[in-house]
């Protein structure tokens, strides 16, 4: 404990020459320094964790010297009293010389004294009778030693005071031994402290991952989770610590023959058992091993499928490119489709969008994902009639290892899953076999699939938009589709009509496909003659959007000369359909392409409040090609 080793005599005359040097005189009778009351309370404040801890030592270094005429006096680093107990006839005495809670015992206060000359040389320190440097401290002996907090800064000394006569080596000793206790205990709440604090950070960090964790011990219990393994597991108001890990774990056997191998899991494609049902989920695990090479336990970590697969879809096209302002039309027609396809975008009803083919039906089922809250996840599509009968139903609901000959390892997720938090868009819905329409159905109303060859039921959370070129109602007539399914699938239904059903929306798409295909084809946009351009207005097209589509790729490709394709309009037939509608409207529809281009620019230009930039790249030509076209047409 004591930090010097010197003579007592050297000390104490040392102690007397700095005490003359403060001014302390030897007459005087009090501490020259006390706080105010305002500045006591402050002080135990900042000292409260010493008396906390002091407290307990200093009742059992009483518990010694009690009824023998003693008081313990506790000061802090700078010598001012902290707290004074004792017999009560001493302490009445102490306190008429004003030894006090916020009286300073150090040397510039009163000189000469255990409290102050411990402080001062930084050991034990007993000064008895006359070594006392003011002569109203001659009756007193005192044994004082410092105490140290972990950084071995002094903290404050512990003082036991009696009548002269009771002096005894002794006396310092007991003193010493009880800062050595307060010691230890300073630097055992010191660790302590700090162990919390590592706890309380280790659990913020954990916290904020996006990644659940669980820690599990050797007899299966769970002993830590973080917020995102109770929100994903859907137990957010009940500790998941103290549970067992195979009631949320049911491969938890499977892995701990694994971990105890001192081999680690990774991306486990697994089901975990939540509050709402089994879930699809990513799961790592990794042995706890002690220094010894024991295996206390394992730590789990698991993410849902579904925000695996959102990045696995973002990166393989499962996703959604298409949004209500890529949809090319003004007439009534296109404009109650629209609007009344946006009032149900966020609801997750089923939607059954009917029409021909290449009327863009796969264009309004991502215009309606991409408006609605579920468009940060995956836009998953399924050609129901491109698929083979007997792989349909691995498509759709994927299948475990084992399922078949030839399944891969670890099984394979389906549409559903893949689709789980977004929108599955199922085109070409009347072309699905019979028996896959009964299962459909009950995944519909359950909100769960199975995998093919598995056994556990898998939630899901997917809203379904289905398209058909067919008539349902007629494929239920003749026994190909199950009503119950259509019912099910058409809560909201939308039709998209045909090209030939909305003439005034040709011109726009005319323009918007010449500059599309140009800027495709690295061509330079082909002038379209006025006999030509009503000869396209007027067709019946009964390939739809798709038909002219393709057609206008064709007429860039060919550089505008159609002397090319002995194909083009054979037999007239481009000219057979509609002559007369056409010729009605237009004068109030098409009066040229280069009307059509000016009313085509000017429509871009007041919808992006006149951004030249955004024009361009809506109208899919540079802004120096916009520029020249706007001086052309006389567009300010």
């Amino acid at each position: 404990m004591a930090r010097k080793s010197r003579k007592q005599d050297d000390i104490i005359r040392e102690s007397h020459e700095r005490s003359k040097k403060f001014g302390v005189t030897h007459d005087q009778e009090f501490p020259n320094l006390m706080l105010s009351e305002e500045e006591k309370a402050i002080l135990l404040s900042e000292n409260q964790s010493l008396i906390e801890v002091a407290g307990p030592f200093m009742e059992m270094l009483y518990n010694f010297v009690e009824g023998s005429g003693f008081i313990i006096v506790l000061t802090d680093k700078n010598g001012c009293i902290l707290s004074v107990s004792g017999d009560k006839e001493p302490v009445e005495a102490a306190m008429s010389m004003n030894m006090v809670v916020g009286a300073f015992m150090n040397e510039k206060s009163i000189g000469t004294n255990a409290m102050g000359t411990a402080l001062s040389e930084n050991t034990p320190v007993q000064v008895s009778a006359s070594e006392h440097f003011m002569t109203a401290y001659h009756r007193w002996t005192c044994s004082a030693a410092p105490i140290h907090d972990e950084d071995d800064n002094i903290a404050g000394t512990l003082n036991l005071t009696g009548s002269r006569e009771l002096v005894h080596p002794h006396t310092l000793g007991l003193v010493v031994a009880s800062v050595s206790a307060i010691e230890n205990q300073l630097r055992n709440l010191r660790i302590e402290h700090r162990l919390k604090e590592s706890v309380l950070f280790i659990n913020h960090v954990m916290d904020s991952l996006s990644l659940a964790v669980m820690s599990v011990d050797e007899n299966g219990r769970i002993t830590s989770a973080n917020k995102m393994a109770h929100k994903l597991l859907k137990h957010p108001n009940e500790k998941l610590p103290g549970t067992s890990a195979v009631d949320y774990l049911p491969d938890y056997r499977k892995l701990l023959s694994i971990v105890n191998e001192h081999r680690i899991v990774l991306d486990e494609d697994t089901q975990l058992k939540t509050a709402n049902g089994f879930e699809s989920f990513s799961l790592n695990a990794y042995p706890i091993t002690l220094a010894d090479g024991r295996i206390e336990g394992m730590v789990v970590s698991f993410r849902e499928m579904k925000r695996v697969y959102k990045t696995v879809n973002k990166y393989t096209g499962m996703h959604a490119r298409y949004t209500f302002e890529d949809l090319i039309g003004e007439s009534d027609e296109m404009k109650r489709v629209t609007e009344y396809a946006k009032a149900v975008s966020d609801s997750p009803s089923t939607v059954l969008i009917t029409g021909e083919s290449g009327t863009g039906k796969e264009v309004i089922a991502q215009s309606i994902h991409n408006h609605s809250s579920r468009a940060e996840n995956g836009f998953v599509a399924l050609n129901c009639g491109a698929i083979p009968p007997s792989l349909i139903e691995s498509e759709l609901f994927g299948y475990d290892e084992g399922a078949f000959t030839g399944a891969f390892k670890g099984g394979r997720p389906g549409k559903f899953e893949l689709a789980n938090g977004g929108t599955l868009f199922l085109d070409e819905i009347g072309e699905m076999p019979t028996d896959m329409q009964v299962k459909l159905l009950r995944a519909l109303q359950e909100g769960t699939i199975m995998r093919v060859g598995g056994s556990k039921q898998i939630s899901v959370d997917v809203r379904i938009i289905a398209a058909t070129n067919k008539n349902l109602k007629t494929e239920i007539e003749n026994g190909n589709f199950r009503s119950d399914l259509f019912y099910r699938l058409s809560v909201i239904p939308i039709h998209v009509p045909a090209l030939r059903e909305r003439q005034e929306d040709i011109p726009l798409l005319i323009s918007y496909f010449l500059n599309l295909k140009s800027v495709k084809l690295k061509r330079i946009v082909p002038e379209i003659s006025k006999g030509l351009f009503i000869k396209l207005s007027g067709y019946h097209w009964p390939g739809n959007i798709r038909e002219l589509e393709n057609f206008i790729e064709k007429y860039v490709n060919l550089g505008g000369d159609l002397s090319f394709d002995p194909e083009t309009f054979a037999n007239d037939a481009i000219q057979e359909k509609q002559q007369t509608t056409i010729s009605g409207n237009l004068n109030k529809t098409v009066v040229s392409l280069a009307e059509t281009e000016k009313q085509a620019i000017i429509s871009a230009l007041q919808f992006t409040n006149r951004n030249i930039s955004h024009t361009a790249k809506a109208l899919s030509i540079s802004r120096n090609a916009l520029y020249e076209k706007m001086k052309r047409h006389g567009i300010e």
